[in-house]
């Protein structure tokens, strides 16, 4: 109960509002004193429900703000993450699809199983964009992959804008009791 008294106020609210309505204040502050008092494995389970919440395309779409937003690191541990669980089969098939090309494709012939920062940082978003929904669409565990790594960069996680934090917000009042 410890972490939660300094934010059972905030959990209430959200547990409270309707899936798209987020009480009134600054979600962005909220969120902040969230993920200062949680432990990182309840703040990827709300990360996990605002990056599964749209399905595939939704999914890639904030993988790849993510992505666009991280620094040369961040960049690599999600193009490791989407090549780490999606495996050979499905590299392979994305090779085989209209967005098989570009830096990506041209790893994964090499036969690249992960990238460092610097390559990760030369790779354009949209190429993200197409391996992250070929690989939700092949494998929706990436989603809880993904928010189990993202889970430690909370700043981060802001960029993907006040919706997306109130569904975090709110999945974590869910799975704790105040």
């Amino acid at each position: 109960m410890g972490f939660l008294s300094s934010i059972g106020g905030i959990l209430e609210q959200y547990a409270g509002s309707g899936a798209a309505a987020a009480p009134a204040g600054n979600v962005e502050e909220h969120f902040d004193q969230v993920a200062q008092n949680v432990p990182c494995s309840s703040l990827a389970t709300g990360l996990a429900a605002a990056l599964g919440g749209g399905g595939s395309s939704g999914f890639a779409q904030m993988a790849t703000q993510l992505f666009a937003n991280g620094n040369g690191g961040q960049q690599a541990s999600m193009i490791n993450t989407l090549m780490s669980t999606a495996g050979p089969e499905i590299l392979q098939s994305f090779l085989g699809g209209s967005a098989g090309g570009g830096a990506i494709g041209s790893l994964i012939q090499n036969g690249q199983t992960s990238v460092s920062p610097d390559e990760a940082a030369a790779i354009p978003p949209e190429e993200v964009q197409a391996l992250a929904e070929h690989v939700h669409s092949n494998n929706p565990s990436i989603v809880d992959r993904v928010s189990e790594v993202y889970s430690e960069h909370p700043t981060l996680i802001k960029s993907l804008g006040a919706a997306a934090l109130g569904i975090a917000i709110k999945r974590i009042s869910e799975t704790h009791q105040w």
